[in-house]
């Protein structure tokens, strides 16, 4: 465990929770990072990991992604992630989501979660059935449905800051764009994109996704290890996080890279290679913040009007990044974390100023009584 707790310390992060019921095959970690600005909000991801190990390093990097990701984009939550070890295609169950919703009301609201990669609105309507700590939930149960459509819009705003950050324009017509991956995310920002005549080059690992964006949207398909490679505008990075390493960077032509992964940047020194090399890279966390707004509006009852009119805001949060990268030449990436930073910092010197709140509502309390 020594490892776990080493990482723990390292990322700052609050809590690890194993998760186990036999019965019904359930394996999962829950990682709680940071809970300053409010209860960790994450999805829970299904993913057949080859080792514990490899799941409990991907829970706590995608838990400490969120918290950067609710703080950048605004929002009084914290950061959490949940992952479930199994195979979504082969092992699902109602029992299985109905126990995982158990874990995740034993802690009492300290985190919720919502749909990941491997889980769509019916899993997460089995775990509604034992927790209301949970969102992403279907419009008959009041929720706004899957959020995947929020977070294409807000890359779509994302995009228009960084080509008027780059190119001095913020229209996208015209351009090029090499996506990798077209799941739900993936597919609606296709969409979007096509929309805006901009020339789609796609992959994805799965076949069947890939001739669907063909058939109904009309992009380019290429097979995945050649989407590196491409002459494109912007390279927008829709599937697993570590696609930019030492490795892929080399091949890298494109003058943008924003995309709505997780954890993009295999290291933090790559955002510095990305610099050198006159990439400007927009921090992954600020720029896929849509499913998190959309989910966050939900908690205070969903209105899809105003899910898109604050994910709108990815824009302007963008070029605050930008402005601080430019100040204090430092790449975008270090840029997003100073932003972060000086939120939660804020907060916490406001929790320390005390306002009376215990007391008068003790006294209230107290009257009714």
């Amino acid at each position: 465990m020594t490892i776990f707790t080493d990482k723990m310390e390292e990322f700052g992060h609050e809590q690890l929770i194993f998760c186990q019921n036999k019965d019904v095959g359930l394996r999962a970690i829950i990682a709680i990072h940071d809970t300053t600005l409010g209860p960790a909000l994450g999805g829970t991801r299904m993913w057949p990991y080859e080792t514990e190990e490899e799941a409990i390093i991907d829970a706590l990097r995608l838990a400490r992604g969120m918290t950067s990701k609710a703080a950048a984009a605004g929002l009084n939550l914290g950061g959490g992630k949940a992952v479930i070890i199994g195979n979504s295609k082969t092992d699902k169950s109602e029992a299985l989501f109905r126990a995982m919703g158990r874990f995740v009301e034993s802690l009492q609201g300290r985190f919720i979660t919502g749909e990941d990669v491997g889980i769509d609105v019916n899993d997460i309507e089995y775990m509604y059935m034992e927790t209301r700590c949970v969102v992403g939930l279907s419009r008959a149960h009041g929720g706004g449905g899957d959020p995947s459509v929020v977070t294409a819009f807000g890359l779509v705003q994302g995009m228009r800051a960084c080509t008027r950050e780059k190119f001095g324009s913020e229209s996208l017509q015209g351009l090029t764009v090499a996506l990798q991956g077209l799941g739900n995310v993936g597919y609606h920002l296709a969409k979007f994109l096509t929309d805006h005549r901009v020339k789609v080059i796609g992959t994805d690992i799965d076949d069947e996704k890939v001739r669907r964006a063909v058939d109904q949207l009309g992009i380019v398909p290429v097979k995945p290890d050649e989407i590196y490679q491409l002459h494109a505008d912007i390279f927008a990075p829709c599937a697993l996080g570590g696609i930019i390493n030492d490795e892929t960077i080399p091949q890298f032509k494109f003058k943008i890279i924003a995309g709505s992964a997780n954890n993009q940047l295999q290291e933090d020194r790559h955002g510095d290679d990305l610099q050198r090399r006159q990439i400007l890279y927009a921090p992954d966390y600020v720029i896929n913040a849509g499913g998190l707004i959309n989910v966050f509006v939900e908690l205070e009852g969903y209105d899809r009007e105003r899910a898109l009119r604050m994910t709108r805001s990815i824009y302007y949060n963008l070029t605050r990044v930008f402005e601080i990268a430019r100040r204090e030449n430092v790449p975008t990436s270090k840029a997003a974390d100073r932003l972060v930073d000086q939120r939660i910092n804020t907060v916490k010197q406001l929790k320390n100023m005390y306002t009376g709140h215990s007391l008068h509502r003790q006294r209230w309390e107290t009257r009714r009584m």
